[in-house]
């Protein structure tokens, strides 16, 4: 279990800094968990740009 959840915070890391690393990715006992981090980590890092986006319209109007 302590594997999967660090192979989980080390691809929402990766996936926060737009990196996905093959090797994490082809493990056969963590790869799984490895790219749902990777995916969250993605959508936080759209989620952070969308929200600074909004506030930068809605302070120029």
């Amino acid at each position: 279990m302590d594997d999967a959840l660090a192979a989980y915070a080390a691809g929402h890391a990766d996936g926060s800094a737009g990196l996905r690393s093959l090797v994490h990715s082809a493990d056969p006992a963590t790869g799984p968990d490895y790219k749902v981090g990777v995916a969250d980590g993605r959508i936080v890092a759209f989620q952070a740009e969308l929200l600074a986006e909004v506030r930068r319209l809605m302070e120029s109007s």
